[in-house]
């Protein structure tokens, strides 16, 4: 959503947030985090107090948005940005953090395949019918001739 913002008035946070579709409060935090540069008020003779963004602003809630879908964290991408400010290319460090990320990504989805297989094995081992009581301190019944927790 592009709208043109009257002479001298840039995007209120309120039209900020609903062009991007996230809450006035987010654009706030982003704004307190140093993700986005703070705003100077409206001078005086129009509503007093109120922050004005200009086009830049929506642009980079963009590319916040984003880096979150990636699952950078916001230190992350406020250190992009700082990156960016700069006129610099901020394409080595973005692979930097990309790449870690992915292993991050991977180190986790070992971790859950892992714990999708114990769960699928503590489910197979559960009884069908006739379910006994456990054995104090175990999950499962014990097992016929062996250890209660093994399945």
């Amino acid at each position: 959503m592009r709208r043109t913002t009257a002479p001298g008035r840039g995007w209120r946070v309120s039209e900020l947030a609903a062009a991007v579709g996230v809450a006035p409060d987010t654009v706030r935090y982003y704004e307190r985090a140093g993700l986005l540069p703070a705003q100077a008020r409206t001078p005086s003779g129009l509503p007093s107090g109120y922050r004005s963004f200009d086009e830049t602003a929506l642009d980079r809630i963009r590319f916040i948005q984003g880096a979150q879908r990636l699952g950078l964290r916001l230190s992350d991408i406020r250190d992009l940005l700082t990156i960016r400010d700069t006129g610099q290319c901020p394409c080595e460090p973005a692979e930097q953090l990309l790449r870690g990320r992915l292993a991050e990504l991977d180190a986790q989805m070992t971790r859950l395949a892992n714990r999708r297989t114990d769960m699928a094995n503590m489910l197979a081992a559960l009884p069908t019918s006739d379910c006994p009581p456990p054995t104090s301190g175990t999950w499962c019944p014990p097992a016929k001739g062996g250890d209660p927790d093994t399945p």
